[in-house]
Protein backbone atom coordinates (compact mmCIF):
# COMPACT_ATOMS: atom_id res chain seq x y z
CA UNK A 1 0.00 0.00 0.00
CA UNK A 2 1.11 3.34 -0.89
CA UNK A 3 0.78 6.71 1.61
CA UNK A 4 0.17 9.79 0.17
CA UNK A 5 -0.26 12.63 2.05
CA UNK A 6 -3.03 14.58 1.43
CA UNK A 7 -2.91 18.00 -0.36
CA UNK A 8 -5.70 20.26 -0.50
CA UNK A 9 -4.09 22.30 -3.02
CA UNK A 10 -3.68 19.12 -5.91
CA UNK A 11 -7.28 18.23 -5.37
CA UNK A 12 -7.83 21.64 -6.08
CA UNK A 13 -5.35 21.27 -9.48
CA UNK A 14 -6.84 18.04 -9.99
CA UNK A 15 -10.21 19.28 -10.35
CA UNK A 16 -9.53 22.54 -12.52
CA UNK A 17 -7.70 20.38 -14.59
CA UNK A 18 -10.23 17.80 -15.18
CA UNK A 19 -12.68 20.53 -15.56
CA UNK A 20 -10.76 22.07 -18.67
CA UNK A 21 -9.95 18.94 -20.03
CA UNK A 22 -13.95 17.70 -20.02
CA UNK A 23 -15.09 21.50 -20.49
CA UNK A 24 -12.24 21.25 -23.90
CA UNK A 25 -13.88 17.68 -25.53
CA UNK A 26 -17.48 19.39 -26.02
CA UNK A 27 -15.87 21.22 -28.33
CA UNK A 28 -15.35 25.21 -29.30
CA UNK A 29 -16.76 26.87 -31.98
CA UNK A 30 -14.35 28.85 -34.06
CA UNK A 31 -16.17 30.35 -37.05
CA UNK A 32 -18.49 27.62 -37.21
CA UNK A 33 -16.56 24.47 -36.83
CA UNK A 34 -16.59 22.44 -33.40
CA UNK A 35 -12.70 21.95 -32.59
CA UNK A 36 -11.72 20.12 -29.24
CA UNK A 37 -8.46 22.24 -28.82
CA UNK A 38 -6.42 24.80 -29.33
CA UNK A 39 -2.80 24.65 -29.96
CA UNK A 40 0.03 26.59 -28.28
CA UNK A 41 1.58 28.66 -30.72
CA UNK A 42 4.69 31.15 -30.73
CA UNK A 43 5.13 34.09 -32.75
CA UNK A 44 9.03 35.51 -33.93
CA UNK A 45 9.84 38.52 -35.91
CA UNK A 46 13.29 38.79 -37.40
CA UNK A 47 13.89 41.56 -40.13
CA UNK A 48 13.09 39.14 -42.81
CA UNK A 49 10.17 36.76 -41.59
CA UNK A 50 7.72 36.42 -39.29
CA UNK A 51 7.59 32.89 -37.95
CA UNK A 52 4.29 30.95 -35.86
CA UNK A 53 5.29 27.57 -34.25
CA UNK A 54 2.79 25.65 -33.04
CA UNK A 55 2.62 22.33 -30.73
CA UNK A 56 1.14 19.51 -32.86
CA UNK A 57 2.86 16.64 -31.00
CA UNK A 58 1.53 13.37 -32.29
CA UNK A 59 -0.13 14.99 -35.73
CA UNK A 60 0.54 13.78 -38.87
CA UNK A 61 2.05 16.66 -41.53
CA UNK A 62 -1.16 14.88 -43.67
CA UNK A 63 -3.90 15.52 -40.98
CA UNK A 64 -2.53 19.55 -41.19
CA UNK A 65 -4.32 22.22 -42.94
CA UNK A 66 -2.35 25.91 -43.50
CA UNK A 67 -4.51 28.31 -45.55
CA UNK A 68 -4.72 31.81 -46.18
CA UNK A 69 -8.08 33.69 -46.66
CA UNK A 70 -8.99 37.68 -46.49
CA UNK A 71 -5.97 38.01 -44.66
CA UNK A 72 -6.24 35.44 -42.11
CA UNK A 73 -4.15 32.50 -41.60
CA UNK A 74 -6.09 29.37 -40.08
CA UNK A 75 -3.97 26.54 -38.95
CA UNK A 76 -6.49 23.19 -38.34
CA UNK A 77 -6.57 19.52 -38.67
CA UNK A 78 -6.99 16.76 -36.60
CA UNK A 79 -4.77 14.75 -33.99
CA UNK A 80 -6.34 11.15 -33.53
CA UNK A 81 -6.67 9.02 -30.18
CA UNK A 82 -4.01 6.31 -30.54
CA UNK A 83 -6.33 2.74 -30.37
CA UNK A 84 -4.84 0.45 -26.85
CA UNK A 85 -4.71 -2.85 -27.50
CA UNK A 86 -6.64 -5.54 -24.81
CA UNK A 87 -3.46 -6.07 -22.81
CA UNK A 88 -2.89 -1.56 -21.60
CA UNK A 89 -4.91 0.05 -19.23
CA UNK A 90 -5.06 3.49 -19.42
CA UNK A 91 -4.53 4.93 -16.13
CA UNK A 92 -4.71 8.88 -17.03
CA UNK A 93 -4.90 10.70 -20.44
CA UNK A 94 -4.36 14.54 -20.14
CA UNK A 95 -3.27 15.41 -24.01
CA UNK A 96 -5.83 16.53 -26.34
CA UNK A 97 -7.25 15.21 -29.69
CA UNK A 98 -9.59 15.43 -32.01
CA UNK A 99 -10.07 18.75 -34.26
CA UNK A 100 -7.82 21.80 -33.70
CA UNK A 101 -8.29 25.01 -35.29
CA UNK A 102 -6.34 28.32 -34.47
CA UNK A 103 -6.03 31.59 -36.65
CA UNK A 104 -3.40 34.67 -36.91
CA UNK A 105 -4.68 38.00 -38.74
CA UNK A 106 -1.71 38.75 -40.88
CA UNK A 107 0.22 41.88 -40.62
CA UNK A 108 0.12 44.15 -43.62
CA UNK A 109 3.85 43.26 -44.24
CA UNK A 110 3.62 39.89 -44.82
CA UNK A 111 3.56 38.22 -48.42
CA UNK A 112 1.21 36.19 -48.19
CA UNK A 113 1.99 34.20 -52.00
CA UNK A 114 5.26 33.34 -50.28
CA UNK A 115 4.66 31.34 -47.11
CA UNK A 116 5.74 28.19 -46.59
CA UNK A 117 5.68 25.81 -43.91
CA UNK A 118 7.42 22.35 -42.46
CA UNK A 119 6.59 19.99 -39.58
CA UNK A 120 9.82 18.86 -37.58
CA UNK A 121 9.41 16.28 -34.18
CA UNK A 122 5.84 17.63 -33.48
CA UNK A 123 6.20 21.33 -34.46
CA UNK A 124 4.38 23.16 -37.40
CA UNK A 125 6.77 26.21 -38.59
CA UNK A 126 4.74 28.64 -40.57
CA UNK A 127 7.40 31.30 -42.43
CA UNK A 128 5.39 34.38 -43.39
CA UNK A 129 8.21 36.40 -45.54
CA UNK A 130 8.27 40.14 -45.51
CA UNK A 131 7.65 42.17 -48.45
CA UNK A 132 9.69 45.03 -49.23
CA UNK A 133 9.06 48.12 -47.42
CA UNK A 134 7.45 50.62 -49.75
CA UNK A 135 9.31 53.74 -50.44
CA UNK A 136 7.46 56.86 -49.97
CA UNK A 137 7.36 58.35 -53.35
CA UNK A 138 7.38 61.86 -53.70
CA UNK A 139 5.12 64.14 -56.41
CA UNK A 140 5.88 67.29 -57.44
CA UNK A 141 2.85 69.22 -57.98
CA UNK A 142 3.41 72.12 -60.52
CA UNK A 143 1.81 75.34 -58.92
CA UNK A 144 0.46 77.75 -62.07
Amino acid sequence: MNLISWSPFRELDDFFERYTRDMGRQGLSVLGENVQWRPSADIVESGKEYTIKADLPEVKKEDIDVKVENGVLTLSGERRVEKSTDDEKEHRREAFYGRFSRSFSLPEDVDASKISADCKDGVLKVHLPKTEAKKPKSIEIKVD
